[in-house]
């Protein structure tokens, strides 16, 4: 059975593959029939042809590799799979070549049909646009929609020892952008096993490059306030809300007079390495996405590595993504060269 129906996913992925080069493009075999996913598409690919052009870039091939992650259902009519799409794009501009790595988790219902195969259903597994995290507030009252429990892990160590960095008192500490960049590539596709993997880890994953160039840690003991990390203490989950949560990093930076905060700037161009880009998709005052700064393009428009869906070197506006909308607000910090 599971050999009839490899042969779709096969189609599905080179499919998936030609589409991101070449968004015009029509396909004389559709193996999808879900309606909800052809119209994201089609609102996705009409998007990305006025963005190269406005970008002043060019796309010129993808290589996308597929694994199949588990079999959740298998009978001679259903299949049920999760899959995940490994692609690197690489485009040309300014007469210089670029590369972009994404990891994307899907699942894909596939039915007979008659003697075929054809994908019903496409579910985005790994969402850049987050559900509302039931009970969460952050401080201002603004609700956060990028927090969910983290699946249990290893156990962290107290991070002051982890990257042997980020002491509370110290003074004048300057920010090492590099090693905050270096991390960022190192991890953009895994997971620190001394920290705890959430769900939804583009914060979590911002906060340790941030920490992995120095910045301190202003603990407090008290999640709604400072920035820090501890772990699991007696099973019990120990860090701030500014360590895991979108909306609660920008506003602890924003507001913060103390060690580890950010300047608002107003374009993208003022950004350094090491610098940060907040998502805000509805344009409702709460931020949902979190990524950092860690190469520029041939234009000197910022790159970004981010969690959740694993991304290098990206493009900083993301408007390649299903979560972005025509209300995205985006909020860009820069991180001061001392501490």
């Amino acid at each position: 059975m599971e050999k009839e129906w490899k042969q779709t996913l096969y189609t599905y992925v080179n499919q998936y593959n030609q589409h991101q080069i070449d968004y015009r493009s029509q396909q004389t075999k559709q193996v999808v029939t879900d309606p909800a996913y052809l119209m994201e598409k089609a609102q996705r690919s009409s998007r990305l042809s006025q963005w190269y052009t406005e970008r002043g870039a060019r796309p010129l091939r993808s290589e996308t590799r597929a694994k199949l992650l588990r079999t959740i259902q298998n009978t001679p009519d259903q299949a049920v799979i999760d899959v995940q799409l490994y692609v690197q794009l690489f485009y040309e501009k300014g007469g210089v070549n670029h590369m972009e790595e994404i990891i994307q988790r899907e699942r894909l219902t596939l039915i007979r049909d008659g003697d075929d195969w054809v994908i019903v259903s496409v579910e985005h597994l790994t969402p850049e646009k987050h559900p509302v995290a039931a009970g969460m507030n952050v401080p201002g009252g603004a609700q956060d929609y990028s927090y969910q429990q983290p699946s249990s892990g290893p156990q962290p160590y107290l991070n002051s020892y982890v990257l042997q960095g980020g002491g509370i008192g110290r003074k004048s500490i300057r920010y090492r952008r590099e090693e905050a960049a270096a991390y960022a590539d190192k991890w953009w596709n895994s997971f620190n096993p001394e920290f705890a993997e959430f769900d939804v880890d583009c914060t979590s994953y911002v906060s340790q490059c941030l920490f992995a160039g120095d910045a301190p840690i202003n603990y407090t003991g008290k999640r709604e306030t400072g920035w820090w990390y501890k772990g699991y203490v007696s099973s019990k989950e120990w860090w701030s809300y500014s360590w895991a949560v979108s909306n609660a990093l920008a506003r602890y930076l924003t507001a913060s007079t103390w060690g580890i905060r950010g300047e608002i700037v107003e374009r993208p161009e003022q950004l350094m390495l090491g610098d940060l880009i907040f998502y805000d998709w509805d344009g409702d005052g709460s931020f949902q996405h979190s990524t950092i700064v860690t190469a520029f393009d041939a234009g000197g428009q910022p790159l970004v590595n981010a969690h959740t869906v694993s991304s290098r070197h990206r493009f900083w506006d993301y408007k390649d993504s299903y979560a972005w909308t025509e209300n995205t607000v985006y909020r860009f910090l820069h991180i001061p060269d001392y501490f």
